[in-house]
């Protein structure tokens, strides 16, 4: 693999702390929730854990992880610069502020919170959304990733305000007099999430990162599953969520049959780009050989089960027992494969680009430590197996257990990892990269706030 990408302009990229600064969170949120998913396979944690879990990993890792990655990304990959820094460090705080205040009141059991930390979620992803869409309005054409990513902002509007009227509806009844119920506003705003706002970009960057790193191109029926995709998976969503929402099961039914058939035919698309690859495998390409299959295996099992009954609560992310193919092996594997190459691509770039020719200098893939990243994808790809096995078979809860137990310490072993990276090779330390005001890297601060 090439040092840094020819076709990536750095020098339209955000300061290095102010992604960094998301992923630092992002992988504490992740370790949060974790610990609340032992908690629940051990039974020692409330019932309602369970609604904190869920915040913390969707709306914490992987959707501060994405919020970090746009901010980064799309003045890098458009060749813009970023509307506002200042819009970038407010919505970072306002939605982690939020969601630890969201997941307390869950596990508190006072709900009378949850619209207050409701509220400074909603506008913490409103400022990102706004952000990032006038920076792409600097733009003059949209390639197939700022489609993608468009759609997901639009999904992020959609899928923030439904969840801060179920949190208000919950201290003020609203859906009682409706005739939508809570649990189909419910079904709507997990469908927004997960296949909206999270696998919407999860897609839009693959497009990217698939080709750019196994140096292919897309060509016969890629570029068919491609097209496929761009129109199905959307308006799929579309259907599915308002299908669940109004309770009309033909709708959900086609919805449902367009996301999971176009993921199944983007399975194919990313299968065939590692196929082709001539680059050495590393972490990225590593994780990115199990998102393939695994979201080839839940389309598959998703097909027949929104066929059947979509508006099924047991269906909600597909086969009921698909959800750790979902969640872990396709989301969980593309996020911990991205944030191999991203989290050490910012440093070093900010670190060793400028020395580049002069003296010796590392590769991006130096920056981590090999083995252990091979020691997290072990216990990583075990702990998926493990779970994805206990619900497809119907295994003993003590191996729930232990699928849990490898998967948080898959998790520890690549959060330490990633934030060696920062630690040893960036200019700043993780409390720099956090709290800039609490630490000795005052010229950044300086010049940013001249760029306001």
């Amino acid at each position: 693999m090439s040092v840094v990408p020819g076709d990536i302009d750095t020098s339209r990229q955000p300061p290095m702390a102010v992604p960094l600064r998301h992923f630092v969170v992002s992988l504490g949120l992740l370790l949060l929730g974790l610990s609340l998913a032992l908690g629940i396979a051990f039974d020692i944690v409330p019932s309602t854990a369970i609604l904190a879990h869920i915040h913390l990993l969707l709306a914490g890792w992987i959707c501060v992880t994405i919020m970090g990655a746009m901010t980064q990304f799309v003045p890098v990959w458009s060749g813009v610069e970023l509307h506002s820094r200042r819009l970038s460090t407010i919505q970072l705080w306002l939605v982690a502020g939020g969601l630890l205040g969201f997941a307390s009141s869950f596990l508190t059991g006072r709900v009378a919170f949850l619209p207050v930390f409701g509220s400074a979620m909603l506008l913490g992803f409103w400022t990102f959304v706004y952000n990032i869409v006038r920076t792409l309005r600097k733009t003059s054409g949209y390639d197939v990733t700022e489609r993608h990513f468009l759609l997901a902002l639009g999904f992020f509007v959609l899928l923030t305000t439904l969840g801060f009227l179920l949190a208000l509806d919950l201290v003020y009844p609203l859906f009682a007099p409706l005739s939508v119920t809570r649990v189909s506003v419910l079904s709507a705003h997990a469908t927004l999430a997960v296949f909206g706002a999270v696998i919407t970009t999860i897609l839009g960057a693959l497009y990217q990162l698939g080709t750019m790193f196994t140096q292919t191109e897309l060509h016969g029926i890629d570029n068919w599953l491609r097209r496929a995709e761009e129109v199905g998976y959307p308006a799929g969503v579309v259907l599915l969520a308002s299908g669940r929402l109004f309770g009309v099961t033909l709708v959900a039914q086609v919805g449902g049959l367009l996301v999971a058939s176009t993921l199944l035919g983007f399975s194919i698309l990313l299968g065939r780009r590692l196929y082709e690859t001539s680059v050495q495998w590393n972490p990225m390409l590593s994780r990115y050989a199990v998102v393939a299959p695994a979201l080839a295996l839940w389309s598959l099992m998703a097909l027949p089960v929104w066929f059947e009954n979509p508006l099924s609560y047991a269906a909600l992310f597909g086969a009921p027992s698909s959800y750790y193919l979902l969640i872990v092996g396709f989301i969980g594997f593309v996020v911990f494969g991205t944030l191999y190459h991203v989290v050490p691509f910012i440093v070093w770039v900010n670190r060793y680009s400028d020395l580049l020719g002069l003296e010796p200098v590392p590769m991006i893939d130096d920056l981590y430590s090999d083995r252990l990243a091979r020691i997290d994808f072990l216990l990583l790809f075990s702990a998926t197996a493990l779970l994805a096995a206990s619900d497809i078979f119907g295994l003993s809860m003590a191996i729930t257990g232990v699928g849990s137990t490898l998967l948080f310490a898959g998790v520890v072993c690549f959060v330490g990892n990633v934030l060696q990276v920062i630690r040893a090779h960036s200019p700043h330390s993780l409390l720099g990269v956090l709290a800039p005001a609490l630490s000795p890297d005052a010229p950044e601060r300086v010049s940013e706030s001249k760029t306001q």
